[in-house]
């Protein structure tokens, strides 16, 4: 022993890799990972609440729409009150996905790349839709912007009109879609850091080069899967927009206002019609939504260094 420690070399049994009898690897397994029994019970309980909850719901709405014939259905996705509630609701999300990705973008950027004071005031008012009910939310939009209002008095004056009309429709649904996009991109811009943008600026960018070539790129994905789940809520917001729409046919109505007016007016088939075409633009969201986490994992693992 003495000249192997002389010589400043250990024995060769200090070398040799240890082996792990195949017993213990089996119960180091084990203790790590589920059963299958277990496993197997868990996926078919999903399956169950999957099936139950959401694939036997969609399906009924497109059983009742069509259970009156295509002609019905028809009937009821081109008549006026119809195609007058399908175009509001077009409007209302064309204009509040636009200022909701500029807002969030903003919000966003300041939040994850600038240090300033009120930075954890904003963070919360972001998340005030997810905390507050939209029919509360509308509510506000009355008080505020009512004929019996704060500015009702003023509005009236200047012959201005916010709710019973499109402008209110409009802010309510800016209001409950803004969490939306801000959300998504916050995390994802913190993780990255600011390396890039500190590069971009040593080499004599510009703050909008900055935004343009090196933030957005960076982002781009989760911007598109925001975009995506902020139109899908801006489509079937009901809450707030009912409270300050006035329930006007033909005029304030949008497609989950007009599907409520003709299923209290026991038009169950025109409903259901209706109700369908909802439900088609919400599975049009979920090709979307899954086409871009593919296409972003794609990009992550392509990104990914060996």
């Amino acid at each position: 022993m003495s000249a192997v420690i002389d010589s400043g070399r250990r024995p060769a049994v200090a070398d040799a890799p240890v082996a792990v009898p195949a017993r213990t690897a089996t119960r180091a397994r084990d203790a790590v990972g589920e059963p299958a029994w277990v496993r197997r019970t868990l996926i078919g309980v999903a399956l169950v609440f999957l099936t139950l909850f959401l694939f036997v719901p969609l399906v009924s709405v497109f059983v009742q729409a069509l259970a009156k014939g295509v002609d019905v259905y028809w009937a009821a996705l081109v008549e006026a009150d119809a195609v007058s509630a399908l175009k509001l609701t077009l409007i209302a999300a064309g204009i509040s996905v636009p200022l909701n990705l500029v807002f969030g973008v903003a919000a966003a950027w300041a939040i994850a790349k600038f240090d300033f004071h009120g930075k954890s005031l904003l963070l919360t008012l972001i998340d005030l839709p997810f905390s507050v009910s939209p029919v509360i939310a509308g509510l506000i939009y009355m008080l505020v912007f009512g004929l019996q209002g704060w500015c009702g008095e003023w509005l009236r004056d200047h012959d201005l009109k916010i709710v019973f009309a499109v402008p209110g429709i409009v802010l309510a649904t800016v209001f409950v879609t803004f969490p939306f996009i801000a959300r998504e991109l916050i995390p994802l811009m913190q993780a990255q850091g600011q390396e890039q943008e500190e590069a971009a600026r040593v080499l004599g960018a510009s703050g909008w080069q900055i935004l343009w070539r090196v933030t957005l790129p960076n982002v781009r994905w989760a911007l598109l899967y925001g975009v995506i789940l902020c139109n899908a809520r801006a489509m079937g917001e009901f809450g707030a927009v009912s409270v300050v729409s006035g329930h006007i046919r033909g005029q304030t109505n949008t497609l989950p206002l007009h599907i409520e007016i003709l299923y209290n007016d026991y038009q169950f088939a025109a409903a259901f019609a209706v109700a369908s075409l909802l439900a088609g633009l919400a599975l049009v969201t979920l090709v979307l939504k899954y086409i871009v986490e593919r296409r972003a994992h794609a990009s992550f693992d392509l990104e990914k260094p060996e």
